[in-house]
């Protein structure tokens, strides 16, 4: 975008200045005139490119973009006034890659595009499935609807993530603390304690000889089990970026015990929110499939609904589809053949969306619930296990001190 200092005159008459960030200098004007300013004189200011949009729009400021354009729409604002209005009202600062995104749609809504052509343009944005309901609601005159909609399953999907997230949040705490405390043990008591007994010249106990060898072996050699650490996990991450790891990783979790179940139910529930509000907004079908695999999370599901989609191309019923893949839940497979039945396909699979949605939310709390006290225990072991390991000797210390031990 390019950056314009202008001068105009508002509906009161008086002239005002200013700056205004446009694709072009038609695209300032029409911006200027569509908060109701008369454009006197506009000029692109030296060095004027603005730099592209920095750090990530976050969660919350999308799902508020929606929401205010979706109210706005509905009360009859035309589009570009809506976004113009959206552009000045957020944050410089704290929402500017938000802001220049806006002005960028606003200026191609202007110059002619339609507003899914131009979301369009910032995937990493405005996902697949975005895209696809805004296109379906101009399509058919319901964009208000659409993004009231849109609004929603994302507030959906933001909470299902913030309780996977909330839960998992306390055991990497309790875990990072106790890597800490064990590491500053092993480095820093477990020596002093090493000295002190080295001055018996006595043999040690077995637990307490392997405590002292290994400290004297991470203080020794610590750059080379850092470095390990490090390539370990790179190495993790390579693997897991590649396609054979990723399939590989997506298959292994949904056999975790435990956990299996609870990643197999958040892929359900992505897969029958996001089907039932793709079909609820008039998108074809075979595109619903298309998006609906790329939104999965998870590469089984997403080769399973690719199977499906290529069943249903032939002419096959989506419920006989569903049902030949073995990753979709039986009580699915019959919501969605009642659905087709009576034609609520979208209200079926909203429903099976809610019900998973509190299944999750009951493993969650039972998991964390059993995670704390096993955590607890754990630490326990650990620290308790050094410190024993430490004063094993001194329980002896008679044995020691004689050199019988």
């Amino acid at each position: 975008m390019l950056t314009y200092a202008y001068q105009a005159r508002d509906p009161s008459g008086k002239v005002v200045s200013g700056i205004q960030e446009a694709l072009n200098e038609e695209n300032a004007i029409n911006t200027l005139m569509a908060r109701g300013l008369m454009v006197l004189s506009i000029q692109q200011k030296a060095g004027g490119k603005v730099s592209a949009p920095r750090g990530h729009v976050s969660e919350s400021d999308l799902v508020l973009f929606t929401r205010q354009l979706a109210t706005m729409v509905d009360a009859g604002l035309p589009l570009v006034t809506a976004l113009t209005a959206l552009y000045e009202q957020s944050d410089p600062k704290k929402q500017s890659g938000l802001r220049r995104i806006i002005g960028e749609i606003s200026a191609l809504v202007q110059q002619g595009e339609t507003f899914n052509e131009a979301i369009q343009k910032h995937p990493r944005i405005f996902t697949r499935l975005y895209v696809a309901m805004v296109k379906a609601g101009e399509s058919g005159g319901l964009l208000s609807e659409i993004l009231d909609r849109l609004a929603g399953f994302l507030e959906a999907s933001s909470r299902l993530r913030k309780k996977v997230k909330g839960a998992m949040t306390y055991p990497v705490i309790v875990i990072s603390i106790a890597f800490a405390i064990t590491t500053f043990l092993i480095v820093q008591v477990v020596p002093v304690f090493g000295q002190i007994f080295a001055d018996f010249g006595a043999k040690l106990p077995g637990p307490t000889q392997f405590l002292l060898d290994m400290s004297d072996f991470i203080r020794a050699y610590w750059y080379l089990l850092l470095a390990g650490m490090v390539g370990v996990f790179v190495g993790i991450r390579i693997f897991l970026k590649s396609e054979t790891g990723r399939k590989l990783w997506d298959r292994w979790k949904l056999k975790l015990p435990v956990f299996g179940p609870l990643v197999h139910k958040i892929c359900m529930t992505r897969f029958a929110r996001t089907f039932a509000q793709l079909i609820r907004s008039g998108v074809p079908i075979l595109e619903v499939m298309d998006i609906v695999g790329d939104t999965s999370g998870n590469s089984v599901v997403t080769e399973a609904i690719k199977k499906v989609a290529g069943d249903v191309e032939k002419g096959d019923h989506l419920t006989n589809a569903l049902a030949r893949q073995p990753i979709f839940p039986p009580m699915l497979v019959r919501m969605v053949g009642a659905g087709e039945s009576t034609g609520k396909i979208d209200v079926m699979l909203e429903k099976m969306a809610d019900y998973w949605d509190e299944e999750i939310e009951a493993i969650l709390n039972a998991l964390t619930s059993l995670i704390e006290p096993l955590l607890i225990v754990v630490l326990g072991v650990i620290v308790g296990g050094i410190v024993i390991a430490m004063f094993l000797p001194i329980f002896r210390l008679s044995d020691v001190v004689s050199g019988q031990g």
